[in-house]
């Protein structure tokens, strides 16, 4: 069985490479933009000397790229997306290169699109949750975001990906797995999610308080991925993926404190960002759009109104967590503080 991977030199896809060959697969195509992002597969390899690692250079903005990365593929994890830059590239990058990889399954007979299995890496910004009262659990039975344009460009244009992956699914009839991750950290990613805060200036606008963190280390991502992604009951399922053991975002940032270096912060109850993000709006419509409202309502609402998270199902599937969470975040705070040290 062949298995694409597309994404596969970025922060979570070495990773998920790397589960998939320590689960004993080895045909494995990489679908990479940059050929430096090579390198580290190149690396990992070495590890797993049965494996065959095909490396492929290409953009899913194009059908040919993609039409050549999925050739003779029956396996896709596709977590390829647009993490940056304007609203029009990154929805290109994710709900048009989506669209372009879907639309290679019409060249192909029905028997084998039944045959063809596609693990989508979603988020948990689809999920509409500036509506629930403090306090809520997030499930899978959660209902999707239905107002995307309120929210940030990444969570509107990841929807819209996963939106595109059912509706093809409905047509075409191949398997879709479906996973949600959380916050994912650890070495190679950034030091703070939106979640806990914002950095304007010297100071850090602590927004988080005592919110549970839906924090997924990506090792155990990249675990959960590939288990759910090959299980044989997972089809026509979606899955959150978080850590068992989560923290605040309060204590996350006590621990960067104390562990990485200092930082000037200042806390912001919910009550007064609420407030800030309505005077932001006010300003925001009597300059006609010429000061940018960074926080309203709807944003404060769906990022730090205070959520719980429930990864029940995704336990019940099997997965477990690999690294512990004292020991992720061990990792995580060493790479940290190394990146921060000067040079």
């Amino acid at each position: 069985m062949k298995i694409l991977v597309t994404g596969a030199g970025g922060f979570l896809g070495v990773h998920v490479v790397e589960r998939l060959l320590a689960h004993g697969y080895t045909d494995i195509r990489c679908l990479l933009r940059d050929p430096e992002k090579a390198v580290r597969l190149t690396k990992l390899s070495e590890s797993y000397p049965e494996a065959e690692l095909e490396f492929c250079y290409g953009n899913l903005r194009s059908k040919a790229d993609c039409a050549r990365a999925m050739t003779d593929v029956s396996l896709v994890f596709h977590l390829a997306a647009g993490l940056k830059g304007s609203a029009a590239e990154m929805f290109a990058d994710s709900a048009v290169a989506s669209r372009n990889l879907l639309e290679t399954l019409e060249t192909r007979e029905a028997s084998v699109v039944c045959q063809t299995r596609f693990v989508l890496v979603s988020s948990f910004g689809v999920y509409g949750v500036a509506a629930l009262r403090r306090g809520a659990r997030v499930d899978e039975q959660t209902p999707l975001e239905t107002h995307p344009e309120l929210r940030d460009i990444y969570s509107h244009s990841k929807l819209r990906q996963e939106q595109l992956f059912w509706e093809h699914q409905q047509k075409d009839g191949f398997e879709l797995v479906v996973l949600r991750p959380g916050v994912i950290y650890g070495p190679g990613g950034g030091a703070f999610s939106g979640r806990v805060g914002l950095q304007v200036g010297p100071l850090f606008f602590h927004l988080g308080g005592s919110n549970l963190l839906p924090l997924s280390f990506v090792v155990n991502c990249a675990e959960a991925i590939v288990f759910a992604g090959t299980h044989s009951d997972s089809a026509g399922q979606a899955y959150n993926v978080h850590d068992d053991e989560l923290m605040t975002a309060s204590r996350y940032l006590r621990e960067y404190k104390r562990r990485v270096q200092p930082v000037r912060s200042v806390r912001l109850p919910y009550f007064v960002t609420k407030m800030l993000a309505r005077s932001l709006e006010t300003y925001h419509h009597r300059s006609q759009g010429q000061l940018p409202a960074i926080i309203t309502r709807y944003k404060a609402a769906s990022i730090w109104g205070g959520n719980r998270f429930d990864n029940s199902k995704l336990r019940a599937l099997g997965w477990r967590q690999l690294v512990s969470t004292p020991d992720a975040m061990a990792a995580n705070f060493a790479y940290l503080r190394q990146k921060e040290r000067p040079q």
